[in-house]
């Protein structure tokens, strides 16, 4: 059975860490990861779990010569995880109720437009993704309308996050030149368009 790391060895790893020893942030890492996605878990989804203990210990790495821990870095990281897992969770409120008000004025906004004029653009939509390059247009799809986050996409596609993300960002670009004319409708429109069956 491993014995359990104590304090002195958590502190030893502490000032070999903020003299810039990667091999003790490491060990830091390999020892309070698990636990701290585990922790944050219970709080947001597994997923940003994992991505708020990266997070933490990115910043850990970076403000490794100032550090404010004086004993044992459990304690202070538990309630940095829980700090910032509170944080995500107001963000993500926050982020829903602008969601919910920028839709609600949408709808009030397409009440005016012609309905012959969204079938028109509609279609326009549909045309302008399906020419879009086969990689960007598979991570669009994949992103806009099967919901699928960076990651998964990723891993499905067998390509880095960043690439997803330059994929979507490239298709979102190329969209926003074809559709120009029709921009101030496409917004709102794009907010309540779906895919035809089989995207």
């Amino acid at each position: 059975m491993k014995p359990t790391p104590s304090a002195t060895d958590d502190l030893l790893l502490l000032r070999l860490l903020q003299d810039g020893d990667r091999q003790a942030f490491d060990a830091l890492f390999r020892r309070y990861y698990p636990l701290l996605c585990t922790y944050g878990s219970r709080l947001v989804t597994q997923e940003d779990a994992e991505e708020t203990a990266q997070d933490l210990f990115l910043w850990l790495w970076e403000n490794r010569e100032h550090l404010p821990i004086q004993h044992s870095p459990r304690p202070y990281l538990l309630r940095a995880m829980h700090r910032r897992c509170l944080n995500r969770l107001m963000q993500d409120e926050a982020r829903l109720r602008a969601d919910t008000a920028y839709y609600r004025r949408t709808l009030e906004a397409l009440q005016d437009i012609d309905p012959a004029q969204l079938d028109e653009l509609g279609r326009r939509i549909g045309q302008a993704i399906r020419e879009l390059p086969e990689p960007l247009r598979e991570a669009f799809v994949m992103h806009r309308f099967r919901r699928l986050s960076h990651k998964e996409i990723a891993e499905r596609l067998d390509v880095s996050p960043q690439t997803v993300n330059y994929r979507i960002g490239q298709a979102v670009r190329l969209l926003r030149l074809r559709l120009k004319d029709y921009l101030p409708l496409l917004l709102p429109l794009l907010l309540l368009w779906h895919a035809p069956k089989g995207w």
